[in-house]
């Protein structure tokens, strides 16, 4: 920069240019605020920014509140000193700080937290490694550990035969799913549903051990279906089966996951419908209405031959029972009369004529007593006192032969 002399006191100045005292060499001297960067001045920014612009997408953004700190300015300054700092100017010491901040931040990002219907899986480097209960947890994080969440309170249900509609209809129907062969060889139209959860004491095999876990359930609880309907007729299974194929329709899908390890509980099996193909469902109807009413017929005879057989045995025991008595009277009355034979047999070898005159008396007592008696005399018939209506008798019987 040339210097030359100003004024007689020989002190020398830069000289810019201008004619200027500005030491600094720059613009000459304006009343107007200056920008320190070095920009023109402006005569609406006290902060030396750029001209003001009413254009808005003519110019740079400006302040919207209308006074305040250049923000712009302020970036573009720190931008540069960012610019000028280099590897060479950081330390050590400052290098060891910054290593360690990121480390921290990196192994806090580790923990995590487990919802109370959920169970945590700790991997490291894709290993399994542990669960974790609910509440805040901790695993190494990405990219050496990951954490899978089940959850393994929340009950899940799969429709099958049907398209996840609320009541069955035809709308949502898959006969591809429904239609199952019966054990006599008849077409059934079954649609059930599964309702199941993950096991909470092996969330781990439900995790890693089977793939599309909701589709592999699906797979075999239908397979299980149609096993267990290919052992039963189409008849029992429109009727009396259904509260028997549900469990054993349980049982067996249970199985088929045990053994396949998926971590899988079965809560249980409903069967939503089961009806023969919609083209021969009215002729199925009939079959079954006949069967209803085979079935009252037959309740309705077992229940009259309950009322009858049990008074038929009664009178039988009844007549039974008097035939028997009849029976002991007879005999005894032939026994007693034996024995009195016997007695007036021995009696009458004693004395021939007075027991010949005693039965005679005995026979002709016995005779006269039940009927009516008139005395008679050489002369005709006696009037006599009629002795049987005074002790009750009927007068008829006492009259004299050929009265009137």
């Amino acid at each position: 920069m040339p210097w030359q002399n100003q004024g007689g006191d020989g002190s020398r100045k830069p000289d810019n240019g201008a004619g200027d005292n500005n030491p600094w060499g720059a613009a000459p001297k304006n009343d107007s605020p200056k920008n320190p960067w070095g920009d023109p001045p402006r005569n609406d920014n006290p902060w030396g920014g750029p001209p003001k612009n009413d254009n808005p997408w003519g110019g740079p953004p400006k302040n919207p509140w209308g006074s305040g700190p250049d923000l712009e300015g302020f970036v573009r300054g720190a931008q540069e000193k960012l610019g000028k700092f280099g590897p060479g100017d950081i330390t050590p010491r400052i290098g060891a700080m910054i290593a360690g901040v990121v480390a921290l931040l990196w192994l806090a990002s580790g923990f995590y937290t487990v919802d109370p219907n959920q169970v945590g899986l700790n991997l490291v480097f894709g290993r399994y490694v542990g669960k974790t209960g609910p509440g805040l947890n901790y695993n190494w994080p990405g990219p050496i550990g990951a954490v899978v969440k089940l959850n393994v309170t929340d009950r899940n249900s799969i429709d099958i035969g049907a398209r996840g509609v609320p009541s069955i209809s035809s709308v949502g129907e898959a006969p591809e799913e429904s239609l199952m062969l019966t054990g006599d060889e008849n077409i059934a139209d079954v649609k059930f549903r599964v309702i199941w959860q993950i096991d909470p004491t092996k969330p781990e095999d439900f995790a890693f051990n089977i793939k599309n876990q909701a589709e592999t359930i699906k797979a075999v609880s239908e397979s299980a279906m149609r096993e267990i309907v290919g052992r039963t007729q189409i008849q029992p299974l429109l009727t009396a089966e259904r509260k028997v194929i549900e469990p054993a329709a349980q049982k067996a899908i249970q199985s088929i996951l045990d053994s396949y390890k998926a971590g899988v509980t079965i809560l249980q099996v409903q069967l939503l419908s089961v009806d023969p193909p919609p083209t021969v469902i009215a002729a199925f109807r009939d079959v079954t209405s006949a069967q209803q009413d085979r079935s009252r017929f037959v309740n309705e005879a077992q229940a009259e031959a309950n009322k009858i057989v049990p008074q038929a045995r009664g009178e039988a025991s009844k007549i039974q029972r008097d035939a028997e008595g009849y029976r002991e009277q007879t005999v005894a009355e032939a026994k007693g009369q034996t024995a009195r034979y016997l007695k007036i047999f021995g009696e009458y070898k004693k004395a021939p004529e007075v027991t010949r005159e005693r039965l005679y008396l005995e026979t002709m007592e016995r005779v006269l007593r039940s009927g009516d008696k008139i005395l008679l005399d050489r002369a005709g018939a006696l009037p006599v006192l009629p002795l049987n209506p005074l002790q009750g008798g009927d007068h008829s019987q006492n009259k004299p032969a050929g009265a009137q």
